[in-house]
């Protein structure tokens, strides 16, 4: 018995002892995005060690709303310490090292920061963000006194500017850039003297229509002023070891910012992170499905303890090993790691009390292979280690990075059996496949991570010994194609001459469907014919728009992969309501204005002359499927050329019809068809207000039936 109860003993020892490990790495989720935003669970990349909290730092008084942290290259962390006016530095144990909060100044006499809210340490020096005092102060590693760098003078930053610095990034040369609170011009840029060099990365304004009405009639220093207002400032500025500048910003309108993540947008006009040089110049790649903003779907949630909506508000930014980056979200207090390519690797973190979740996230910084995330709510640091998962995440990055494309493949297999959804090892892999000579492989593996660049290099490849495996079988090929053709509208030409020259009688189903081919090449005479002559009729219109419906079809289901990576089409009925609401409204709406207007042509006419006017779709829409299917991305400007080519024949046979069949002037048609289109637009008006009516009114008799109910 006693047996019995020690064993009992230890198991409930070890259970408890294990209970905190294993709950950490259930307190978020870690995920992903595919091409689509759909969310995409993943293997732990970081999860969560230690709070490291004010006790255990070993500091009095406690860090109170510390917003910046920094570790230098003898890995000791540095806090910015704004609520009680210091500076922390604890060593790589996050034990208390010292404290820089007074100092005697360059005059001799004692001084002491306000509100220090940012810090940064090079190879000799200790920049402080002073950013209620308007300056910054300059310490050595030893943390003493070196000097002050005040608000520099140039004409570009008048008296009344405010200049309130509160994050600073120094590159090797010495040189600084600063982050001001309340400057809108960009970042300043200062010599190792604080001499003022000039403002950088500018952000551009985004104004409503009505408010650029309004400045034309303003005077120019009320147009510098709203200008000035509108601009946004930066948040938060770091700078890498070839002195690159990565800034944050959290001031974007949400519109502006969501618009630019479900457009897929590769500017970075709305992005709440930047890349620039030291010209300023926005320079960040963005090459994954959406550009790094944050969270993508932000009507939606993966948190596991609160529903938060909006745009990802962006205040910090990591630099990571082989060019990984990573900055955190405040509204979320999310972690989002992006490559040098600025495809997302994973994400990870949650709001909460639990190990790995935060309150407010302030600050983030690597240590080596772990990751320190600053909680100014909660007072404390949150260390994540990196997991195996990450570390060969890490390591095969760093092989594809020194082209050890073999090495990189193998780590690449690995991920994927952990995480097959895992779009980067798909590429990696079809990368190691190309640099053998298996192009077909490679196209599979890029094709699987919806990569179309390097799909588009690999078919190039694989096209090129296609071609010379078949040398004699694709001119045979053109040839036939060509002759074909030729045969083939040879006849038509010839049986629409009989059909001309033959007197009075009834047309053949097939008379009256290939006379599309002369209309389209013939066009006043074409429908002068269709009209009088009776050489068109409703069956050959519904088979021509039957036809243009079916070419739709295909062109959605057998566009090439390069040319619908997303393998996204309408379904049959999608194609069919996307061609007859569009010629249903145009045959209304012209028939309803030329009735007005002495039109001679019925609402039949119409609609005839309508249908035979989209015999182009096909003949283009058809061979523009089939070229995409031998056609690199780069030589994609060929199908456009084509379906540019067809809307325009199109537009131009719908006006000429119009004309001819209501007998008008061109001047005339002109307005007509103008008229037209301002009534196809009415006319949806009218149905969406009709539709949105009997809704009100269906749901108004089913509150009745159900109030009904439930007092019967």
């Amino acid at each position: 018995m006693k047996n019995i109860i020690k064993a009992a003993a230890v198991a409930f020892a070890v259970l408890i002892a294990l209970a905190p490990a294993a709950g950490a790495y259930y307190s978020y989720k870690t995920y992903t995005y595919d091409i689509n935003g759909d969310y995409m669970e993943s293997p732990d990349a970081y999860v969560p060690s230690e709070t490291v909290d004010s006790e255990s730092m070993g500091i009095s008084p406690a860090l109170e709303n510390p917003t910046d942290i920094f570790v230098d290259d003898k890995q000791n962390v540095y806090i910015a310490d704004a609520g009680n006016n210091r500076i922390v530095v604890l060593n790589k144990r996050f034990k208390l090292r010292y404290y820089i909060e007074k100092f005697t100044n360059s005059q001799g006499i004692p001084d002491k920061f306000n509100n220090p809210q940012g810090v940064f340490v090079t190879e000799t020096n200790i920049y402080v963000c002073d950013t209620d005092n308007n300056r910054i102060v300059v310490f050595d590693r030893d943390a003493k006194f070196v000097r002050v760098v005040e608000k520099p003078i140039a004409d570009e930053i008048s008296v009344d500017d405010l200049y309130r610095p509160k994050a600073v990034a120094v590159d090797r040369s010495g040189r600084m850039y600063v982050v001001s609170a309340s400057t809108y011009q960009g970042i300043i840029a200062m010599d190792g003297d604080g001499v003022f060099q000039g403002f950088i990365g500018a952000q551009k304004t985004s104004l409503s229509a009505w408010e650029i009405f309004w400045l034309r009639f303003q005077t120019q220093e009320q147009r510098d002023q709203k200008l000035q207002n509108v601009s946004t400032e930066y948040e938060n500025i770091t700078i890498d070891d070839d002195g690159m500048i990565y800034v944050t910003n959290i001031n974007i309108k949400d519109s502006d910012q969501q618009g630019a993540i479900t457009g897929k947008s590769i500017s970075g006009e709305f992005a709440p992170v930047k890349k620039l040089n030291t010209q300023g110049n926005e320079i960040l790649k963005r090459n994954g499905f959406f550009p790094p903003s944050g969270e993508v779907r932000i009507n939606w949630s993966a948190s596991t303890s609160t529903n938060i909506y909006g745009p990802s508000k962006i205040v910090d930014v990591a630099l990571g090993p082989q060019g990984t980056w990573s900055i955190i979200d405040k509204t979320r207090s999310k972690v989002f790691t992006y490559d040098e390519n600025g495809s997302l690797l994973f994400i990870f973190g949650d709001q909460g009390s639990q190990l790995g979740n935060m309150e407010t996230v302030a600050g983030v910084v690597y240590m080596g292979a772990d990751l320190l995330v600053l909680d100014n709510t909660a007072d404390n640091i949150t260390v994540f280690k990196r997991t195996e998962y990450g570390d060969i995440l890490i390591s095969a990055l760093e092989n594809q990075k020194n082209l050890n494309y073999d090495d990189a493949a193998d780590d690449w297999r690995g991920i994927l059996m952990r995480n097959n959804n895992f779009d980067e090892a798909y590429v990696g892999i079809g990368k190691s496949y190309y640099r053998e000579g298996d192009y077909k492989s490679a196209m599979k593996m890029y094709e699987a991570a919806y990569e179309t660049s390097n799909y588009s290099t690999a078919f190039k490849q694989y096209r090129k010994d296609w071609v010379a495996k078949y040398a004699l079988v694709v001119p045979l090929v053109v040839v036939v194609v060509v002759v074909g053709l030729y045969f083939f509208f040879r006849f038509v030409g010839k049986r629409n001459k009989e059909v001309a020259t033959r007197p009075g009688g009834r047309r053949s189903y097939g008379e009256e469907v290939i006379f599309a081919f002369h209309l389209m090449m013939h066009p006043f005479d074409g429908f002068w014919d269709l009209k009088h002559e009776k050489r068109g009729s409703i069956r050959g219109a519904l088979t021509w728009l039957a036809i243009a419906i079916a070419a739709f079809t295909y062109n959605g289901i057998g566009t090439a992969y390069l040319f619908n990576p997303s393998r996204g089409y309408q379904s049959v009925f999608g194609q069919i309501i996307s061609i007859v609401v569009p010629v249903g409204l145009w045959v209304v709406s012209n028939w309803c204005l030329t009735t007005l207007f002495e039109g001679e042509g019925s609402l039949k006419d119409i609609f005839i002359a309508t249908c035979y006017s989209l015999v182009p779709i096909p003949l283009c829409i058809i061979p523009a499927t089939l070229f995409s299917h031998i056609l690199s991305l780069s030589e994609g400007k060929v199908i456009s050329l084509i379906t540019g080519v067809m809307w325009v024949w199109v537009g131009m046979l719908v006006f000429f019809g119009s004309q001819v069949t209501h007998d008008y002037s061109f001047i005339k048609n002109i307005f007509t068809t103008i008229g037209t289109i301002v009534g196809m637009a009415f006319i949806m008006f009218v149905a969406l207000l009709f539709t949105n009516l009997i809704q009100k009114i269906v749901g108004f008799v089913a509150n009745i039936v159900t109030e009904i109910s439930y007092r019967i």
